[in-house]
């Protein structure tokens, strides 16, 4: 598994639920999607996913990859549970970002507003 491939997927499942884009396909379907919905569980099923067919690509009878198969099935979920828990704070860190850049939009239309009042 590679961590770039990973951080993607982190990125990945919480930037389409930030976006709308999960919400857009309720409305769109009319149906909830409650796994697809939160960010934390999309995450922790795609690193999950991800992981056991990486696991299953490279296995050989005694090991995968580099790790034995005992190791795997012990740290492909550990570190789908930390990606998940990543999520949270990447959410997080997005809803600033977000909030930041609405309050200096306003500011910057409100000097724009008073800058056309006086022309």
């Amino acid at each position: 598994m590679d961590w770039r491939d990973i951080a993607a997927i982190v990125f990945a499942a919480t930037a389409v639920n930030h976006l709308g884009l999960i919400s857009a396909i309720e409305r769109t379907i009319k149906h909830s999607l409650p796994v697809i919905n939160c960010p934390k569980c999309l995450t922790f099923w795609s690193v999950l996913a991800y992981g056991s067919v990486c696991c299953c690509i490279t296995a050989t009878p005694t090991t995968v990859g580099c790790l034995s198969i005992a190791a795997a099935v012990i740290s492909v979920p550990a570190i789908s549970l930390l990606c998940s828990y990543l999520a949270i704070w990447l959410e997080l860190l997005m809803y600033t970002i977000d909030t930041l850049y609405n309050r200096i939009y306003g500011i910057l239309e409100n000097n724009n507003k008073e800058e056309r009042d006086e022309s």
